[in-house]
Order: structure tokens, then C-alpha cells, then sequence
């Protein structure tokens, strides 16, 4: 029996003799089956391969980008919080070794394991399991969850605090469950936002965008983002960072203001008209 991971998403499934024949986080319309066609790996399969390790980037005092090089499945990367209360995990990604297992240790562990939407929790039982601590987890996303463990929490309503510091928003949008984590103590205490990509921040790192799809390129409706933008508004954070190692990080929260109007004005066309 192994617990198979999807190449192409980096999810992990409950044990089984033989994969699946299709992921079920793939094949839905928020994700691909690439043109090869559907493949499966272990991840004692991808230890084995001496091929991967994970990059470790301190991007202010008490937080750690954690990302998989080479680029493994979607590529995200996830965020070590060291707050006085104990280390929270933002967001999780499919390769764990012995390296960086030492290394959180030496920083004192994880205390919970948070999550913004089912394309990243990868294999976040078994973080949870090395780790002995508990996965958060929105209600509303609770059937998409592949591999199933007592550890994980699902959790209602539109906030959750997992530490004093540190504070889950439900947002929506690209998933139902879509959410995001606050640390007010972030950026000398003006507040930082970490999004995955339920707020995408975009190549430049001067704006933000909001999809129901990504890679199919399906956006969300004008009226989500201006909920979006409304219930982010009174939120103190002037840094963000996001899903793939990107950044905004001056006067973020206006950032998502100015961002959600020129999405809703390009659905409205009054953006392209005025070109």
C-alpha cells in the first residue's frame, strides 16, 4: 500500500495497492490532465531520486519561504510563521526530507498547519504527522480533501484565530472554502496578509488578480472581487506574499483596492473602452 501523489498537482491519497486512474483535484475545471496524461509518484519515490531539496529564504525576521527545487507539481510556496504563541505552516507543499524536517525542528517545530485551498495541501498529512500538530482547514472545502487523518479541523464561519497573533479570513473565490492568514505582528507590526493564490500576486509585484481559474484562465465574477476587496479593507497589512514566492511589499492593501477596481472596470468594459 502507498499514498500516491499527483505529479501535476502534488496532491496525496489515501493508501492504496495501485494509483487512481484520474486525480480528482486535477480533473476538474480549476486544474488540467496534462496532454501526457495522468502520473503518479511516491514521496519516498521522490526522496529516493536525489533530485529535489527545499530552499529556505528568510523574508523578514520570523518568516521563511519553504520552495522545491526543481520545480516540483504547482510549484507554490509555503510559509514557516514564528510567532511567541508557536510556528504556524501557511500553506504545504508535496516534498519533505530528513533536511527539512532538522531544520524546522531547530526553529522550533509547528504548532498548526493552515490552508487557503485544496490545490495546496499537497501532502499536509504527513507534515502534520512529523510534526504532531493539527491542520485548519475550511468547512466548505471539506470534500476535497484526498487523503483523510483525525489531525485535520474543519473549521466554519468567516474568521479563525489560531494564535494571538495570527488570524484565518475565508474569503471565497477561487474555491468556496478560499482563505487567507493574517499576522498583525508582521512588517514591525503594520500587518502582513499571506494569500496563496485565492489574492494572486502578479509578476510584477505592483498588483494582485483573482481567478476562478488559473491556468484555464476562468475569472471570477465582478461582484466576488468586490467582496473580496470589502472584507479586506479595515485588515491592517501593508506587505503581502503570496503563492509562488511573490511579493507586494509597500502599501499592499491598497494594492488589492486599485486591483479589484481595474478587474471589475475590465469586466464592465469600461477599462478596454477607455483604451
Amino acid at each position: 500500500m502507498k499514498f500516491w501523489i499527483c505529479t501535476t498537482c502534488g496532491t496525496q491519497y489515501m493508501a492504496s495497492d495501485e494509483p487512481l486512474e484520474i486525480c480528482s483535484i486535477c480533473s476538474e475545471e480549476r486544474q488540467y490532465i496534462l496532454p501526457s496524461g495522468q502520473h503518479w509518484i511516491t514521496l519516498e519515490e521522490l526522496i529516493a531520486s536525489n533530485k529535489y531539496e527545499n530552499k529556505w529564504e528568510e523574508k523578514e525576521q520570523g518568516i521563511f519561504a519553504i520552495t522545491t527545487t526543481p520545480s516540483f507539481a504547482l510549484g507554490q510556496t509555503a510559509y514557516l510563521i514564528q510567532t511567541p504563541s508557536g510556528n504556524i505552516l501557511w500553506d504545504c507543499i508535496a516534498y519533505l526530507d530528513a533536511k527539512t524536517i532538522k531544520q524546522i525542528r531547530q526553529l522550533g517545530g509547528i504548532k498548526a498547519i493552515a490552508l487557503s485551498h485544496p490545490h495546496y495541501y499537497s501532502t499536509q498529512v504527513e507534515w502534520a504527522d512529523t510534526f504532531d500538530c493539527p491542520i485548519f482547514i475550511h468547512q466548505d472545502d471539506q470534500k476535497w480533501v484526498q487523503r483523510k487523518s483525525q489531525r485535520i479541523q474543519f473549521w466554519s464561519g468567516e474568521t479563525l484565530s489560531l494564535v494571538e497573533e495570527c488570524t484565518m479570513v475565508r474569503l471565497g473565490g477561487h474555491f468556496r472554502g478560499g482563505s487567507v492568514l493574517h499576522l498583525q505582528s508582521g512588517d514591525q507590526g503594520k500587518g502582513v496578509l499571506f494569500t496563496g493564490d485565492i489574492v494572486q500576486v502578479t509578476p510584477g509585484e505592483d498588483w494582485v488578480s483573482f481567478m476562478y481559474s488559473y491556468p484555464n484562465m476562468i475569472p471570477l465574477p465582478a461582484g466576488k472581487v468586490k467582496k473580496i476587496a470589502e472584507m479586506l479593507k479595515d485588515i491592517p497589512f501593508t506587505r503581502i506574499y503570496g503563492a509562488f514566492n511573490r511579493k507586494i511589499t509597500h502599501e499592499a492593501n491598497r494594492v488589492v483596492q486599485k486591483s479589484a477596481m481595474r478587474y471589475i472596470a475590465a469586466l464592465d468594459e469600461s477599462l478596454t473602452e477607455s483604451r
